[in-house]
């Protein structure tokens, strides 16, 4: 028996599903079972982000989900199952510990921290909004107290706020390394302010304008963590967080009910 008990956050750039996807395929392969342990979601009272178009399935994006899937590892390993997404459409055996008391309306507060860089609920909370910073120039706080809840860079102006990444455990060469950077500090944001907006582009947009770099200001990587090709040419003709978001509705909507005869937990 191979039993999975880990603590994802419910991101589909969060790498743990994708240990848990391959170790299913391990699994079905050699007709071991599987017994996943399952624990909350702490973003798992929403649905938001374009589904990953597989062309750019990668290392930070393994299955066509939104970026925010609003599922526990549990229900997403049988999602897995029930859309044949193993390769060669394999099944593992797979049996869910579920979790007692918890619905997608649990705000559940992780009581130790899932990784490094993810030291707090507002950290968690910001990461599908801060995380595409990871294929700009821009720091997101790596390297500081604050990661992904701050964002800036040496070139930046007209910003107040201002840090230097340096190098921390967990964070041993960040971007902007002993630099002075200036941006912005969005840990002092709300909790309801940042489910509100759920995936928000804002402020990828306005690091953009600011720094005015054009396409330099993208790396490959980008759509790697966005999962499709729309939205660094929406950014770049100008339009808005909220035109951007509008693209993927349908997405969002469509894997509500995708995902509906998987979930375990009452919605």
């Amino acid at each position: 028996v191979l039993l999975v008990d880990i603590q994802d956050v419910g991101l589909r750039f969060y790498t743990y599903y994708i240990s848990m996807v391959k170790l299913m395929d391990a699994c079905a392969e050699y007709n071991r079972k599987m017994i996943i342990l399952d624990r909350p979601n702490p973003n798992g009272h929403y649905v938001d982000g374009p589904i990953l178009d597989m062309k750019y399935k990668s290392g930070v994006g393994w299955l066509p989900i939104p970026v925010v899937h609003g599922m526990t590892l549990g229900e997403l390993a049988l999602m897995v199952n029930g859309e044949k997404w193993l390769p060669a459409s394999k099944e593992c055996d797979v049996t869910v510990i579920k979790c007692k008391n918890y619905t997608h309306h649990s705000l559940y507060q992780l009581p130790v921290a899932p990784s490094p860089n993810l030291p707090n609920m507002k950290a968690i909370y910001l990461y599908p909004s801060t995380c595409y910073f990871e294929a700009t120039p821009v720091s997101l706080g790596r390297g500081t107290s604050l990661p992904f809840q701050i964002y800036g860079h040496p070139n930046m102006r007209g910003y107040d706020y201002s840090f230097t990444p340096k190098s921390v455990p967990g964070a041993k060469n960040p971007p902007q390394l002993d630099k002075l950077c200036y941006g912005k500090d969005l840990s002092g944001l709300s909790d309801k302010e940042i489910w509100e907006k759920g995936v928000d582009l804002s402020y990828v947009i306005d690091a953009y304008t600011n720094l005015n770099m054009g396409e330099h200001f993208f790396r490959p990587f980008f759509e790697l963590l966005i999962g499709t090709d729309y939205v660094r040419k929406m950014i770049i003709q100008g339009k808005s967080a909220d035109e951007i978001k509008a693209m993927w509705k349908d997405d969002v909507e469509k894997f509500k009910v995708q995902r509906k005869p998987y979930l375990l937990y009452a919605e």
